[in-house]
This record gives C-alpha cells, structure tokens and sequence, in this order.
C-alpha cells in the first residue's frame, strides 16, 4: 500500500492541526512463554491441566502453541509533528502486507 511521507493530522501537544511525517516501526512479537500465551493454550485443552496429572503427562509448554503466522501484520505509524518535534502513535493499526511512502 502506497502512503504519503507527511500528513496533515491533529497534534495532541500542539492541539491543533499540524503537518506530521509518518514514519514505520517494527512490531514486536510476543514471547512464546508469557503469561497470557500459557492461558489461551490452556483454554485450547493442550497445556497442562490443573491437579496430579503428572510431570510428563502433557508436552512441554512451547509445544502447544498455535503455528504458523498471519499473512499481513498490522501498521504501526509514528507520527512527528513539524512543529513542536513531538511524535505520536496511531489509535488503531490496519492490516497490510507492504507498506510503502512516496
């Protein structure tokens, strides 16, 4: 998807609206082993029960996660104000296989 590298969008420092450049960053991924990771495995009936079932009765806890990524990643824009230099994120990201400023 092609974007414009500025914007004209509402800066909440300068509270009016601004000119901003739009710049990409690289999402994070979550880690395997947190918490809520443990939760929905569990919730999926694959990860260890509660009680004595065992220390090998189950796999180990990164076996049980869901495989296989989305096709698309959502965006995640920063947006600087030309004026006063401050940046702020996006409310809510889309979903896009490549994103590219003209």
């Amino acid at each position: 998807m092609k974007m414009p590298k500025t914007l004209n969008r509402y800066c909440p420092y300068c509270k009016k609206h601004t000119e901003h450049k739009v710049s990409q960053n690289k999402k994070k991924t979550a880690s395997s082993l947190t918490y809520g990771s443990k939760v929905r495995a569990r919730l999926r009936g694959k990860a260890r029960g509660t009680g004595n079932l065992g220390r090998y009765s189950k796999p180990a806890v990164t076996k049980f996660k869901m495989t296989g990524a989305k096709a698309s990643k959502k965006t995640d824009f920063r947006y600087e104000c030309k004026e006063c230099k401050k940046s702020h994120m996006q409310k809510k990201g889309f979903r896009a296989k490549k994103i590219e400023f003209k």
